[in-house]
């Protein structure tokens, strides 16, 4: 396990923002298959699951998107 958790860090060092963005993507289109495949049944918890996760996992991100945002640039010595 520490392994695979080691190569995972080396990508994300290595990989740019297209990189996380086609990755993103790519987890999102292989959620939407399986939850395409589901049963009628099944259905109504995997949504209440995923609607769960995606809260707990978006807050974060904006909180620290938001702190980035809201940061003061350093200034620029302008040379004439």
């Amino acid at each position: 396990m520490k392994d695979l958790l080691s190569y995972a860090d080396r990508y994300i060092k290595r990989a740019n923002w297209k990189d996380m963005a086609l990755m993103k993507v790519c987890l999102c289109s292989m959620g939407v298959v399986i939850g395409a495949s589901l049963s009628d049944k099944a259905k109504k918890p995997v949504k209440c699951g995923a609607k769960f996760l995606f809260v707990v996992t978006y807050v974060p991100l904006m909180i620290k998107a938001t702190s980035i945002f809201l940061e003061e640039k350093p200034e620029v010595k302008k040379i004439y």
